[in-house]
């Protein structure tokens, strides 16, 4: 059984969130807290398997009560905002940086037309969130690594046209902790798919832009892709890219129940651009994308997947592993450091 806290200031919210947790068989709310004072007064006594967590309260907000669990008591926490509200949007992106697993938006009232789904997909969210490894910011910090070098063996020959990379849950920290770990003159374009609730992929993108050397974009139909410029997958399209280096966005159907999923923009990129292809699998549920990246490596493309000590969940990246697709399994700052090496090698 899994047993949930449900955080926010309104008692007819936490009314509704208790009513559609508790509709599955698998979860229990074993508490409600209408601030983050009333969140740390119940966890004193309580350890459930995961809270539900509002941004915007009176006394302690969302943030600073994530916060303040993540550095003395971990817990995973799914953070459950509004997305038309853009300051927080922004919080609720600070509390995926100090170690929220997940968000969600405010799901749906009774009646209307996405109810249903919106409750089931909160459901799914809160059961993925429990089986999510978690530590205490002080040890998530990054901190400076002896550097990783590369076997001549395993310097590839030819250039990296392009970079592709898929994460699901946990996956906003690790991809920032990548990105910052890049240089301001990374040469190749970068692809990416985050599996993230409908309505936070341009504050996920904005969030980025504040610690990334590269910029940062939602892609476009029909856009050029750029050296140095990463392009994140919009909600709801299957985003691919051509031999010319087009965006080319479709709404194809879901891939291991995702849209956008990783398996279709690696065979895209693999189909564009063959061995010239550099892949990566950060920390997420499921197996999307493991086997494509295997095909990345098979081709001659370099790989590289989450290792397991630093994903949220090792899913994605453990599935690549257990395949052989994996050239490097690192952390997400290595995985920079090795990717950088490697392109530069290429360019220089």
């Amino acid at each position: 059984m899994i047993e949930v806290l449900i955080v926010d200031d309104s008692a007819v919210y936490r009314d509704y969130l208790t009513y559609i947790l508790s509709s599955d068989s698998e979860i229990q709310v074993v508490g409600q807290a209408a601030n983050g004072k009333e969140a740390l007064d119940f966890l004193k006594f309580h350890q459930p398997d995961v809270i539900t967590m509002d941004i915007y309260m009176p006394e302690m907000d969302g943030f600073e009560v994530t916060r303040r669990i993540m550095e003395d008591k971990p817990i995973p926490i799914v953070i459950v905002s509004a997305v038309w509200d853009v300051m927080e949007v922004e919080k609720t992106f600070k509390a995926m940086e100090v170690g929220a697993v997940s968000l969600f938006e405010k799901p749906a009232g009774i009646g209307s037309p996405n109810s249903e789904s919106s409750a089931a997909e909160l459901i799914a969210i809160v059961k993925q969130a429990a089986v999510a490894k978690v530590a205490r910011i002080r040890s998530r910090r990054v901190s400076a690594s002896a550097p990783v070098t590369i076997p001549p063996s395993q310097i590839i020959r030819w250039g990296i046209e392009v970079v592709v990379l898929g994460a699901s849950t946990g996956g906003p920290a690790a991809i920032q902790q990548f990105l910052s770990g890049l240089p301001r003159d990374f040469p190749s374009p970068i692809l990416m798919v985050q599996h993230i609730s409908s309505g936070f992929t341009r504050g996920f993108v904005e969030w980025l832009n504040e610690s990334s050397p590269l910029q940062v974009y939602v892609a476009t139909q029909g856009e050029h892709i750029r050296r140095g410029h990463v392009y994140v997958a919009p909600e709801e399209f299957q985003m691919g890219v051509n031999d010319r280096g087009i965006i080319k966005l479709r709404e194809d159907p879901p891939e291991h129940f995702m849209r956008p999923a990783a398996s279709y923009l690696f065979r895209s990129a693999l189909k564009a651009f063959s061995k010239a292809t550099a892949g990566i699998l950060l920390t997420g549920m499921g197996v999307d994308g493991a086997a494509e990246l295997k095909s990345i490596k098979d081709a001659g493309g370099v790989t590289f997947a989450q290792d397991h000590d630093s994903s949220i969940i090792h899913g994605m990246p453990g599935e690549a592993i257990r395949l052989g697709g994996a050239d490097y399994v690192l952390p997400p700052r290595d995985i920079a450091s090795v990717l950088a090496s490697v392109v530069s090698k290429n360019y220089n």
